[in-house]
C-alpha cells in the first residue's frame, strides 16, 4: 500500500518539473523554473522568450546570453528560438548534497540596451540512491543479564536523496530477542535502535546474527543491509551511566582544530576492570566522524576538522561509554555552530560594456555585477563603491545587483583606458571587504587618415626576375585604433587610365608587400609606375594614396651579336690587303652589337686565333684590325683570324668573328675565288725543289714561257672588264644581311641602317668604298635610341665607343655611312 502511494505522488511530482512562476521583488522579475534532476543534456526547460514577454527572435537581436551566478553554467539558451535546455546532466546531491530545496541561480543578459533578469531554477531530486550501511557487519555485545527492554542504537544508513525518496524506515530480520525501534535525530537521517524482547543466555546461545534493512521512500523503493553480530557477555551487573543523557555546546565556526568542544562523564557502580570506561563516537554520520573526535579516557569531545556555518549549523554527536566487561551506555551531544563574520562580499561581474566609445552619454550603463555575502546573520548591509575618483558612479539596481555608469564625458586622447577598482564591505565585525577591477577601454573615433612613411617610392627589380618575387613594400600609419587603424592597401591605375600595370604587379592588402607578377625583361620595359591607395577600416573609410615607381635593372642576358663580318654559317667574309701596306695599316674593323645595357653592353675586342699572331692586331675598344709590321714576301698570301668579341657583364658573355685576309700585290687580278691555301701548298725540301727544277728547265722552258705569255695578254684584256664584277662577285661571298637592328641611346642602334658590304684594299684613296646602303631593313626587338656618330678617336678609353653597333669603324667607310 505505501508503494502504490508512492508512485501517484512520483507521478504528481514528475508532472511539475516545468511549472513556470514569476515574482515579483524589488521592482525586478525573478523567474522560476523547475527541473528533475538527472535529465539528460539538451532536455527542454522552458521557452525565457515567452516568460519574458519577447518576440521570437528578439533574444539574438538584443544578444542574449546566460551569466552564472557561481563557476559553473548548468544550462543554455538557443538565442532564436528562446528555448532553455539542459546543459549537462544535472546530479542533485553534487550539487547541493542534503540542502533541500537544491536552487541554481543565473541571470540572463541583453545587451542592446542592457539589461538582465534573475532565474532560479529548482532541481528536484529523484531516487537514484539506496540506502547504505557504513558497516556492514557491525558488532554489538550485549550481557546474558541486560534487562528486558533495553535499548541498543544501530549504525544509520546514509542515503544522498532527500524528502521522500530518503531514508525512511528499517526492518529487521525475523528472531526472537530484539524487534527494531525507529527514531530521529533533530538533525540527521534516522536511526534505529534494537530493543531486547527477551533474556538472553550466553550457555544457549552465545551469539545472535540479524539482518538490519534500510528501506526509503522511492517508487520503487530502494534498500541497503548490514548484518549484525551480537555477542552475548557474561554477567556484568552494571551499566555506565553519563552523568547528562543530552550535552549541548555552541562552537564559532572559526574555531581551530583541537579545540574543546565538550566534557562527558560517565560512571560505573562495578569493580574492577568492570569500572574502567571506555568513550568512543558510536555509530554516527561520516560528516560528524569527519569533523569531532573523543578523547578515550577523558571523554573529552574536540574538533577535528573545520566547521563551516554555511554548509552544517547543528551536528548531533552519538556518544558511547564502554566499561571494562563491555557494558556500554549512549548519550548525545548536540553542537550548535556559531557563525561569524568569516566570508568578504563576493562580487561577480556579469556584462562589462568594452571597449565604451569615447562619446558616449552621461548616465550610459558600462558593467553589471551582483554582491553576496555568504555570512547571511552576521555582516549587516554590504556597501560598494569606487575607490578612486573616476567618470563613473556605482548604481544598486535591486536586491543584491548593481550596475557602474558614466558620470563625466569621456576623452580618449587624455585617457585610453580606465581600471576601475568596486570596493564591496560589509558592516561586520570584523568589517570585512573585497576589491574587484574591471577594465575599460575608451574606443576611438575614426578621424585619422592612414599616412605613408615616404611621399613616393622607388623601387627596383632585376629582369629575369622568378615570378611573384618580392620586390618591396609600402607601409602607411593610422594614427586611430582598432579597426579604424587595420590598414589595408589596393592597386590604382596611373592616372593615365593605363591597367597594363596589373600585368606586371600585385599588392598584399594586409602588409603593402609589393610582388613582381611576370619575370621582367629590361630590352621591353625599364619603368613602370602606379598608384597604391592605403584605406583604413573605420565605419567610414578614410583614405591617402601614394606613387610607386618601379626600376627595372637591366641583367647580362644578350650575348655580343657580330654585324660585320657576318658569321651564317658559309665562307667567311674576305679582305683584301695589299703587300705594300706599312705598318699601323687598317685593314677592317668588326662590328659587334649588345642588347644590355650600360656595363653589360660595353664590347671589348681581343685577337684569340691568327695564322700569324705578330702581323695583325686588333683595337680592344673599336675592333679595328691593324697591321703590327709591314708585310713580306713570305707571308702567306691567305691569313685566318679570330676575333672574340666580350661584354663586360657579370658574367661576361662572348661571341667569336672569323674573317679571313688575303695578301694581294694589287686589286689587277681575281682574288676573291681562291682555295685554301693551306690545303694545297706542302713544303718541299729545297735540294729536291732545285733538283726538279733544273731537269725541268730544259724540257719545259719553252712552254712554260708561251704560258706564261698568254695569261699576261688574256688577263690585260678582261682587266677593265671584270673591274667592277669583282665587287658583286664578293658580295656575294660574303652573304651580308638585308637588314641592320635597332638600338637606343645606350649604345645600340636606333634607327635601321642598311650598307652593301665591298672589299677593301689599299689606303684611304682606294677606288672601292667599304659600305654603301642597301635596302631593306629588318626590326631588332628592342628598339628604341638613336644613332651614334661620335668620331671614335673622340671618345676616351672605356666609354660608349665600344659599343659603337651602328659604325663600321674603317677610315675607309664612305660619305653615306658617316
Amino acid at each position: 500500500m505505501g508503494a502504490a502511494r508512492r508512485k501517484p505522488l512520483q507521478n504528481r511530482q514528475v508532472g511539475s518539473l516545468f511549472l513556470l512562476w514569476c515574482v515579483s521583488v524589488g521592482g525586478a522579475a525573478t523567474i522560476r523554473y523547475s527541473v528533475a534532476e538527472e535529465m539528460e543534456s539538451g532536455s527542454f526547460v522552458a521557452n525565457v522568450a515567452k516568460d519574458l514577454g519577447l518576440e521570437v527572435g528578439k533574444l539574438a537581436e538584443r544578444g542574449a546570453r546566460l551569466v552564472a551566478e557561481g563557476n559553473r553554467l548548468h544550462f543554455r539558451l538557443h538565442r532564436k528560438t528562446g528555448d532553455l535546455f539542459v546543459k549537462e546532466k544535472l546530479d542533485r546531491e553534487a550539487l547541493c548534497g542534503k540542502s533541500d530545496p537544491c536552487v541554481l541561480h543565473f541571470e540572463i543578459i541583453l545587451a542592446e540596451p542592457l539589461q538582465s533578469f534573475r532565474v532560479e531554477v529548482r532541481v528536484f531530486d529523484i531516487n537514484d540512491n539506496a540506502p547504505v550501511f557504513l558497516n556492514k557487519e557491525p558488532l554489538l555485545k550485549i550481557p546474558e543479564s541486560t534487562p528486558l527492554g533495553s535499548r541498543f542504537p544501530l549504525q544509520s544508513a546514509q542515503d544522498l536523496d532527500v524528502g521522500l525518496n530518503g531514508l525512511q524506515n528499517y526492518t529487521l530480520s525475523a528472531n526472537t530477542y530484539f524487534h527494531l525501534h525507529t527514531r530521529f535525530r533533530s538533525h540527521g537521517p534516522k536511526y534505529a535502535e534494537l530493543v531486547l524482547d527477551n533474556p538472553l543466555d550466553r550457555e544457549a546461545q552465545p551469539e545472535v546474527n540479524l539482518t538490519i534493512t534500510a528501506v526509503d521512500g522511492g517508487s520503487p523503493p530502494k534498500s541497503g543491509t548490514a548484518n549484525i553480530r551480537v555477542v552475548v557477555l557474561d554477567v556484568n551487573d552494571h551499566v555506565p551511566q553519563f552523568s547528562r543523557l543530552v550535552y549541548r555546546a555552541q562552537v564559532p565556526e572559526n574555531s581551530d582544530n583541537g579545540s574543546l568542544v565538550v566534557v562527558v562523564t560517565a560512571t560505573d557502580l562495578d569493580e574492577g576492570t568492570n569500572k574502567q570506561i571506555t568513550y568512543s563516537l558510536a555509530e554516527n554520520p561520516e560528516a560528524v566522524l569527519r569533523t569531532f573526535l573523543v578523547d578515550p579516557q577523558t571523554g573529552e569531545v574536540r574538533l577535528r576538522g573545520p566547521l563551516d556555518f554555511e554548509m552544517i549549523e547543528t551536528y548531533d554527536i552519538d556518544i558511547q561509554a564502554t566499561d571494562g566487561g563491555g557494558l556500554s551506555a549512549h548519550s548525545k551531544v548536540l553542537v550548535e555552530v556559531v557563525d561569524v563574520n568569516d566570508n568578504p562580499p563576493e562580487v561577480t561581474i556579469s556584462s562589462v560594456s568594452s571597449p565604451l566609445p569615447e562619446d558616449s552619454a552621461l548616465q550610459t550603463v558600462v558593467a553589471l555585477f551582483t554582491i553576496r555575502d555568504r555570512d547571511v546573520r552576521v555582516g549587516g548591509k554590504i556597501t560598494c563603491f569606487l575607490k578612486e575618483d573616476l567618470p563613473f558612479v556605482v548604481k544598486h539596481t535591486f536586491r543584491n545587483s548593481y550596475s557602474l555608469v558614466t558620470d563625466r564625458s569621456l576623452d580618449r586622447e587624455d585617457v585610453s583606458s580606465y581600471n576601475i577598482t568596486l570596493v564591496a564591505m560589509d558592516t561586520g565585525p570584523p568589517n570585512l571587504s573585497t576589491e574587484t577591477v574591471i577594465e575599460v577601454v575608451i574606443a576611438d573615433v575614426n578621424d585619422n587618415s592612414p599616412v605613408f612613411q615616404e611621399d613616393s617610392y622607388v623601387l627596383t627589380v632585376r629582369e629575369n626576375n622568378s615570378p611573384a618575387v618580392f620586390i618591396g613594400k609600402v607601409h602607411a600609419e593610422d594614427l586611430d585604433l582598432g579597426e579604424n587603424a587595420q590598414v589595408t592597401y589596393s592597386l590604382l591605375p596611373p592616372k593615365s587610365g593605363d591597367l597594363s600595370v596589373f600585368a606586371y604587379i600585385s599588392i598584399n592588402s594586409d602588409n603593402g608587400k609589393l610582388y613582381a607578377l611576370r619575370t621582367m625583361d629590361y630590352e621591353a620595359i625599364q619603368d613602370f609606375q602606379f598608384v597604391v591607395k592605403a584605406t583604413d577600416g573605420g565605419f567610414l573609410s578614410l583614405s591617402s594614396e601614394v606613387t610607386v615607381r618601379v626600376v627595372v635593372l637591366d641583367d647580362n642576358d644578350n650575348r655580343p651579336m657580330i654585324l660585320y663580318p657576318l658569321q651564317n654559317g658559309t665562307l667567311p667574309c674576305n679582305d683584301l690587303v695589299p703587300r705594300s701596306a706599312e705598318a699601323g695599316y687598317l685593314v677592317t674593323k668588326v662590328v659587334a652589337v649588345d642588347g644590355d645595357s650600360g656595363q653589360n653592353s660595353w664590347l671589348s675586342y681581343h685577337l684569340l686565333k691568327a695564322t700569324d699572331l705578330g702581323l695583325f692586331s686588333v683595337q680592344r675598344q673599336n675592333g679595328e684590325i691593324r697591321t703590327l709590321r709591314q708585310i713580306s714576301e713570305r707571308d702567306p698570301m691567305m691569313q685566318k683570324l679570330v676575333i672574340l668579341v666580350q661584354d663586360h657583364g657579370q658574367p661576361a658573355l662572348s661571341t667569336t668573328a672569323s674573317l679571313n685576309i688575303l695578301l694581294v700585290d694589287g686589286f689587277s687580278e681575281p682574288y676573291l675565288q681562291f682555295q685554301d691555301p693551306s690545303k694545297h701548298s706542302r713544303k718541299v725540301n729545297p735540294t729536291t725543289k732545285y733538283l726538279v727544277i733544273s731537269l725541268s728547265v730544259l724540257s719545259f722552258l719553252f712552254l712554260l714561257s708561251v704560258t706564261v705569255i698568254f695569261i699576261i695578254h688574256l688577263y690585260q684584256k678582261i682587266k677593265h672588264r671584270d673591274k667592277f664584277t669583282i665587287q658583286e662577285h664578293f658580295y656575294d661571298d660574303c652573304n651580308f644581311p638585308n637588314n641592320l637592328v635597332q638600338g637606343r641611346g645606350n649604345g645600340s642602334l636606333s634607327q635601321p641602317c642598311p650598307y652593301d658590304m665591298c672589299s677593301a684594299t689599299g689606303t684611304g684613296n682606294s677606288e672601292f668604298r667599304f659600305l654603301k646602303r642597301f635596302m631593306p631593313n629588318f626590326p631588332f626587338p628592342h628598339a628604341t635610341g638613336e644613332v651614334k656618330t661620335e668620331d671614335d678617336s673622340s671618345l676616351p678609353p672605356g666609354s660608349n665607343k665600344n659599343r659603337s653597333r651602328g659604325s663600321a669603324g674603317h677610315d675607309r667607310i664612305g660619305d653615306e655611312y658617316m
